[in-house]
């Protein structure tokens, strides 16, 4: 019963996406705009977060984390919007990357701010780590993958930072956000140091590029 309730809910939300790509299809609006749209609500999300205080933190979070699930359509409609409407390019990859970085940042940077709000210095810390390393799986795999092809080793991409960020705003009052701050920090410097061994173990005997 339950594999037969999830496989309707796939379904379903597959439908749904479908129509909404068909629909921004029509429009012909450039993905690049798409994507520059999901940043611009990430940052509504993020000052969400910066402006929630100790008495109306709980509503905040909660409308924080709706925001970002709203971003995160358009993060996974963009890619589809340019394969249907044959604009995919080169550079809206490499626009989409970066985009994503800045979106990463920006909602890390507006819970620093309410974490310094209230005085949680230990926290500020922990989400400044988060941050740090969340940049730092990205970077290390675009810096691998210019050596040696491919490096898709390790667990924690933005996928799963993503929903670990929105499960901590949503149950933000049941004290879920530290939780999952505390695993980002952990499984993203796991994932990072993976792909350092990972690039090393490719890369020894590799001839020097100077």
């Amino acid at each position: 019963m339950a594999s037969t309730w999830t496989s309707a809910f796939g379904r379903t939300c597959g439908w749904l996406l479908d129509r909404i790509v068909n629909g921004l299809a029509l429009t012909r609006i450039s993905p690049n705009v798409l994507t520059f749209i999901g940043l611009v609500i990430n940052i509504g999300a993020a000052f969400l977060f910066g402006n929630a205080n100790a008495t109306n933190s709980v509503s905040m979070f909660l409308y924080a984390g709706l925001v970002i699930i709203g971003a995160g359509i358009f993060d996974m409609v963009d890619g589809r919007v340019a394969r249907k409407t044959g604009q995919v390019t080169v550079f809206g990859a490499f626009f989409d990357s970066v985009i994503d970085r800045y979106s990463d940042v920006v909602l890390f940077f507006g819970l620093l701010v309410h974490y310094a709000r209230i005085n949680h210095i230990r926290y500020v810390l922990l989400v400044a780590f988060v941050m740090v390393t969340s940049l730092m799986v990205s970077y290390t795999r675009a810096r691998a993958e210019a050596l040696i092809g491919q490096c898709k080793v390790g667990f924690m991409e933005r996928p799963e930072r993503i929903v670990l960020v929105i499960l901590g705003a949503l149950f933000y009052k049941f004290g879920v956000m530290a939780p999952a701050l505390c695993i980002l920090a952990v499984l993203s410097t796991i994932t990072v140091i993976n792909r350092i061994t990972y690039t090393y173990t490719h890369t020894k005997g590799m001839p020097s590029a100077g």
